[in-house]
C-alpha cells in the first residue's frame, strides 16, 4: 500500500485501490483514506442537495415577490432545478432524511441571494420556508403574487 500516492497522484491513488478492491487484496488497501474520501463524497452530494434547494427557493421567492420582471429564463431555472433535485435524490434516497432541516438550511441562504437579486430587504420575506416540499418539487408549481408588499 502506497499512502503516498495519495498526496502525489490522487488519480493513480484511486485506479490501484480500485484494482486491489477488485483483486480482493483488501491489505493493500488505503483504508483511512478511503473513508475519508466516502465521507467527503456523503457530504458533497449533501452540499450539492443544499445548493440546488437555496437557487430553487430564490427564484420561486423572486417569481413571487416581482411578478413583473418574470421571464422564461427564471421558469427554466425552477424547471432545472427542480429536475436536478428529483434526480439527486432518485440516486441518493437517503438524503431525503431530515429534508425539512435540509430546506430550512437552504431557505435561509435563499434569503439573502433574493435580496441580491431583487433589492427587497431579506427581512421582507417570510422568515421560514413558505413552501412545502411537494410544492417546491412541482413542476407546475408557481407561487402567486404576494400581495402584502
Amino acid at each position: 500500500m502506497n499512502i503516498a500516492l495519495y498526496e502525489e497522484d490522487f488519480y493513480c491513488w484511486i485506479s490501484d485501490n480500485v484494482q486491489y478492491l477488485r483483486e480482493n487484496k483488501l491489505s493493500e488497501i488505503d483504508v483511512e483514506h478511503i473513508a475519508e474520501e466516502l465521507e467527503s463524497m456523503g457530504k458533497s452530494q449533501q452540499h450539492a442537495l443544499i445548493s440546488r434547494l437555496s437557487i430553487l427557493l430564490m427564484h420561486l421567492l423572486k417569481w413571487q415577490y416581482q411578478p413583473q420582471r418574470r421571464s422564461r429564463s427564471w421558469e427554466l431555472t425552477l424547471i432545472e432545478q427542480r429536475h436536478e433535485i428529483v434526480e439527486l435524490l432518485e440516486e441518493s434516497p437517503s438524503l431525503k432524511h431530515d429534508i425539512d432541516i435540509k430546506i430550512a438550511k437552504s431557505y435561509q441562504k435563499s434569503l439573502i441571494k433574493a435580496e441580491r437579486e431583487t433589492g427587497i430587504r431579506y427581512t421582507n420575506f417570510p422568515s421560514v420556508c413558505p413552501y412545502l416540499l411537494t410544492q417546491i418539487l412541482d413542476d407546475s408549481f408557481y407561487p402567486l403574487e404576494n400581495l402584502d408588499m
